[in-house]
């Protein structure tokens, strides 16, 4: 039996207005609720448009919603609702318990694959530089990251590539709650196999995830169930 949610999603709504276009209303989202027990996975399924993207970024608070509410049972701060929270207090969440996998690398200029990666993970779980060098090059060895590559720019890097890095720097540290958008679009069967490997160890060690994947087998695999998003 699951314990208590981490995650509580009520009647979340969103709507954008296109001021291009003459403030045309998009309902993103219309009364989205649903909860995340703590070490599960929960994956969101639904065509494209559904929604799906947009309930990871309020989750995230990369978007405000119009209106819900998104309740987080923090570590650190206890319970919070992320629809309300301050900007500050959501930087401290994503910095110390709220991971984020998207579909693209945010590229750090001049900032090596191997340092990345160990940049969190010395941060977050207060290991020497050593150590998370260490672990980042372990990792980056598990998700086939060539050696000859590791303190290469991954600016120079396949789109492939660029993923798995982006993988390591977002599971490295153990978050939390873990948000993936689309975590294996770009990347082959193989790599996909140890991605899901890592995403069960991640979970079995206590992580919750949320996540969407564009492969509803992959889905399958990985999720404790899911949740369908979109429809009126």
């Amino acid at each position: 039996m699951r314990n208590e949610p981490l995650l509580s999603v009520e009647d979340l709504r969103k709507t954008f207005r296109l001021h291009m276009q003459g403030g045309l209303e998009v309902h993103a989202l219309r009364g989205v609720s649903f909860r995340v027990d703590r070490g599960e996975f929960v994956g969101l399924s639904g065509p494209s448009g559904a929604g799906k993207s947009t309930v990871l970024k309020v989750v995230h608070r990369t978007y405000l919603p119009t209106s819900g509410s998104v309740r987080f049972e923090s570590a650190a701060f206890g319970a919070i609702d992320l629809a309300a929270a301050s900007e500050a207090r959501v930087v401290e969440l994503r910095k110390r318990e709220i991971g984020y996998v998207s579909q693209f690398l945010r590229v750090i200029p001049r900032v090596g694959a191997r340092d990345l990666v160990a940049e969190p993970i010395q941060a977050r779980l207060g290991l020497s530089r050593e150590e998370a060098l260490d672990r980042a090059g372990r990792l980056l060895d598990r998700l086939r990251i060539p050696r000859a590559l590791r303190d290469a720019y991954p600016s120079t890097f396949s789109g492939g590539e660029q993923q798995r890095v982006n993988i390591a720097r977002a599971v490295g540290w153990k978050p939390a709650l873990l948000l993936l958008d689309e975590p294996t679009a770009s990347l082959d069967a193989g790599s996909c196999d140890i991605v899901l490997e890592i995403l069960r160890e991640l979970r079995d060690q206590g992580s919750t995830m949320l996540g969407i994947f564009h492969d509803p087998e992959l889905m399958g695999r990985i999720a404790d169930r899911t949740i369908p998003i979109g429809g009126d």
